[in-house]
């Protein structure tokens, strides 16, 4: 309840960003509704550094001390009511974040020398901390859709790039400006870095795909298999030439144990009826493990971060978001810029559908093309926008790239018309699909502003046939209302040089 907008302010953070971290006991407890018992933290202090099978016999030994009569101070309630208030408090104020500790532990390639304890703010990095260290992580992001050639993944292209990529990661490790020496001592000796992607969605738009389909998730599979094959091989690369990290022996990577097979290790623990990750692959490990077990620049190596600011600057979607709006409106100091998807353009103009009286159903509408009736279908399914795409696509594609990633990734999770159901069904998949960690919960508004034009909304909720899709108050409209150009706002070209919207 830290989040919360009532009730006692000194018992809320309004500024903090909170998470829970949980293990894998509690999610089985939930699925098989069966009890949860809570402690005083002061009570249970090893519980904190143990996680796996290891949490899970001494937490049951702790719950064995409640009923004997050796711990007095605790509270026993239905997992089912705290997962139920979790849900509720992320809903109502979006926090606190779903993380899940035991992935996060089991699959990390540095277990062998502690703990992570938490991720950071955008929950995609996942390293030990402990007192002597401040967990530090240099992040990166391969720009996906300038890898997209000829409308398929040039690969020795994105070789290339990734090769560059954790080369110039690793650089800044030594160049960086440590505030405490936690943090230096932590990134010397362990040189973690994130290399991550941004523009799935332009990538997805550059080949035709749908983000709610079963394409979009093969190629989140396969675009995110080739940027581990090749990053995992140019930390190697590195460690033949200035040597592998100082806590190299013993690692994952040491045993020549990669992301993909960390996942063996998860399922041990947590049971396969509890974990259902895809194993498939195309690209052959085996070298690539073999050069791992030699050793290792960096104690990991990929991490998929929000990019929010850089994706922006380039010019390409964030992340690995789906496209929230296809139509919106920017300001700065220049100004106000409605901004248009350019690709949803294109694929108007090609069709012969981009004129003034798309443009201002696209306003009426949102930036949504599937109340539209004269947009094709194949264009409402590519061009779907986050709210419009059922949640499961998100998690499944995001499930497809975590088994390739040594660390996490931020996933913000679009639901509409959000209800206590939906969450449940989200989130359990998220755990059950092996996600290590989630981040905001986006829900929409159950009310929109109401439109208005310069034309008294003639020109919206124009469809082929006129009729059905015009306001009930408005007639039809008729073919003068499309030839009277002084009145409505020409549609954005996306090429005008001085226009700062178009470029």
């Amino acid at each position: 309840e830290l989040r919360k907008n009532t009730g006692d302010d000194r018992r809320r953070t309004h500024d903090m960003n909170s998470a829970n971290w949980i293990p894998d006991l509690f999610m089985k407890r939930v699925i098989n509704e069966q009890d949860w018992t809570l402690f005083s933290p002061n009570d249970v202090p090893d519980l904190h550094d143990l996680y796996g099978e290891a949490f899970e016999k001494r937490y049951e030994e702790y719950e064995a001390m409640t009923r004997d009569g050796r711990m007095k101070l605790y509270k026993r309630l239905p997992a089912v009511n705290l997962w139920r208030k979790m849900l509720s408090m992320l809903f109502e104020t979006g926090h606190p974040w779903f993380t899940f500790k035991d992935p996060c532990n089991l699959r990390s390639p540095q277990q062998h020398v502690g703990v992570v304890h938490s991720s950071n703010l955008c929950t995609e990095i996942t390293l030990n901390t402990n007192q002597e260290e401040i967990a530090v992580c240099n992040l990166g992001s391969v720009n996906l859709a300038q890898h997209i050639v000829d409308g398929a993944l040039d690969r020795d292209k994105l070789a290339s790039t990734v090769k560059t990529a954790v080369r110039m990661l690793d650089n800044v490790i030594d160049i960086n400006y440590y505030s405490v020496p936690q943090a230096e001592r932590s990134n010397m000796k362990h040189r973690p870095v994130g290399l991550g992607i941004m523009g799935f969605q332009d990538a997805l738009y550059k080949q035709g795909f749908s983000y709610a389909s079963q394409e979009a998730v093969a190629f989140a599979d396969q675009s995110m298999e080739a940027v581990s094959y090749y990053a995992i091989q140019a930390s190697a690369d590195l460690a033949e030439e200035r040597g592998a990290y100082q806590s190299f022996d013993g690692s994952l990577w040491s045993q020549g144990v990669l992301p993909i097979d960390s996942i063996d290790i998860l399922v041990k623990q947590r049971g396969e009826d509890y974990c259902k990750v895809d194993r498939s692959q195309t690209l052959d490990w085996d070298s690539v493990r073999e050069r791992a077990r030699k050793g290792m620049r960096n104690s990991n190596v990929m991490a998929i971060a929000p990019t929010a600011t850089i994706a922006n600057i380039t010019g390409v979607s964030q992340s690995i978001e789906p496209t929230y709006q296809n139509l919106y409106v920017k300001s700065n100091l220049s100004g106000e810029f409605t901004v248009v998807n350019p690709f949803l353009v294109n694929a108007l103009k090609e069709r012969g559908l981009w004129d003034n009286v798309m443009v201002n159903d696209l306003k009426y509408y949102d930036g949504s093309v599937l109340p539209i009736e004269r947009v094709p279908d194949d264009l409402k399914e590519e061009f779907r926008t986050a709210f419009e795409i059922e949640p499961r696509w998100l998690v499944e594609a995001a499930s497809r790239r975590q088994k390739w990633i040594d660390q996490a990734q931020s996933l913000n999770l679009y639901i509409a018309e959000a209800n206590g159901k939906k969450l449940d069904v989200t989130y359990k998949m998220a755990w059950l699909l092996g996600l290590k960690t989630t981040y905001y919960l986006r829900a929409i508004g159950a009310t929109q502003t109401e439109k208005s034009t310069v034309n008294d909304n003639k020109l919206n909720r124009v469809s082929s046939g006129g009729g059905d899709a015009a306001p009930a108050s408005a007639a039809a409209p008729s073919e003068a209302d499309f030839s009277q150009p002084a009145d409505v706002p020409q549609a954005c070209s996306l090429d005008d040089p001085d226009c700062e919207a178009c470029q």
